[in-house]
This record gives C-alpha cells, structure tokens and sequence, in this order.
C-alpha cells in the first residue's frame, strides 16, 4: 500500500512487513560491497506484518545473514567462505613456500642456483627472512618425520604430497587461472635452476598442478613454457 502524507504532509506508512534483527554472533570478514576486510554481525531475524507501525502478524523467519558492520549490507553465510585478505596473503605465502620446499625435497638441495632461485622466490612471496638453512633445515625436518611417510617411489613422495594438497587445495578456488598458473610456474623455475627438470622434480610439479586443479594439459604446457628463456 501506498503510504499517506498524513495530516503534515509526512509519509506514514500505513502497512507493510517490517524485520526485526537479532544478533547471533560477530567476526571479520571480506565485504564484497566495501572491497576490504570489515567487521561483520551474524543475524536472525523475524518478519511482522505491520499496520501503522504496530506488529500485528508474524510472517516467518528471516536470514539468517552477515551484516557487515560498515556499509550495512547484508549478505548470505556463503560470504564467509571467502578469505579475509589477511588470510588470503598467509595462504598465498605458504602455498609458495611448500611448493619451494617440495621441490628442492625432489631436486636435492646441493645446487646453489637452485637454492638461491628458492630463497628468492620465497621472498618475493612475503617471507622476507627466508634463508637457505631454513629451507635445507626444513627439508631435513621432513626426511626426519617418516611417521608421516607410506610406501611410494621416493623419500619424500606421499609426506609431499600430503604437504602440497593442504597448502594448496583450499588457495585453489579464491585464485584466478592466471594466479594458479603463477605459482606452478614459480616452482618449475626453482626446478630448471640447475637444469633439465628430473623425474622427481616432474612428479612433484604435476602434483602441484593437480592440487591447483589445473588439467594435465594445461601443466604439461606450463613445465614447457617455463623452459623459454623471459
């Protein structure tokens, strides 16, 4: 119903459905309407069928939804899903530094171009105080774990494997294919460092592909890529 301007001329609304919010629970999240981590409230509410303002009827249950404390929009749970961009850079940051990691594990640390071609890569990642004991300590670390191992054609097989899919598996679907492709392409260069990939050092790339969800084609043309010279 249209509203009447009442006696003052003022718009009074005369009914319509009116939702009262109740908050449930808070947190940071990223709003996709401010661009930017914000603060957010977790809200339920109830639908009222309202004449003059008054409650009379109750019309169900609404949300529940993320209220973003900034701009006020309200969004589905599914926004939460999505990594704050704090999250997102640490996440970034890991997933470089396990591919690194997995492929010296594959390619042996003795290469001094390969090890420098991995300590800058993982900086370039945000690690800025990565260092070559770091990453040979770690790698060391891991030959150390075998309780993590099972049988498979190598030292480091399934423990990298393990490694890759959860620094990987749960970037995947926040990146663009051209993000994906990056961070397979930065592991293939610490790879070709001191040459010619090995088949340990192949076998760990298409698992970082896999992880990446990138199809076997489309990791075979990037290995390829990588070898011309940019």
């Amino acid at each position: 119903m249209q509203p009447d301007r009442g006696l003052f001329g003022r718009k009074v609304l005369v009914c319509g459905v009116h939702t009262s919010w109740n908050t449930v629970g808070d947190g940071e999240f990223f709003c996709p309407d401010c661009g930017g981590d914000r603060n957010y409230r977790r809200r339920t509410g109830r639908r009222r069928f309202t004449v003059l303002g008054v409650p009379l009827l109750s019309r169900g249950s609404a949300g529940p939804v993320v209220e973003c404390a900034a701009c006020h929009g309200h969004f589905g749970m599914d926004t939460l899903d999505h990594p704050t961009t704090a999250r997102f850079s640490a996440m970034l940051r890991d997933a470089v530094h396990t591919v690194a990691l997995a492929v010296l594990a594959a390619g042996g640390t003795s290469s001094r171009s390969v090890c420098r071609t991995a300590v800058a890569t993982v900086r370039a990642a945000g690690l800025d105080d990565c260092t070559e004991d770091q990453l040979t300590g770690l790698i060391e670390a891991l030959a150390a774990d075998t309780g993590r191992f099972v049988t498979d054609t190598g030292p480091y097989g399934a423990a990298l494997a393990i490694e890759l899919h959860e620094a990987l598996e749960p970037l995947s679907p926040h990146l663009a294919p051209a993000g994906r492709e990056s961070i397979l392409l930065q592991g293939a260069r610490i790879a070709l460092a001191d040459g010619p990939y090995s088949p340990a050092e192949r076998d760990v790339l298409a698992t970082v592909g896999a992880a990446l969800r990138l199809c076997a084609d489309d990791t075979a043309r990037l290995l390829a890529a990588a070898r011309t010279p940019f």
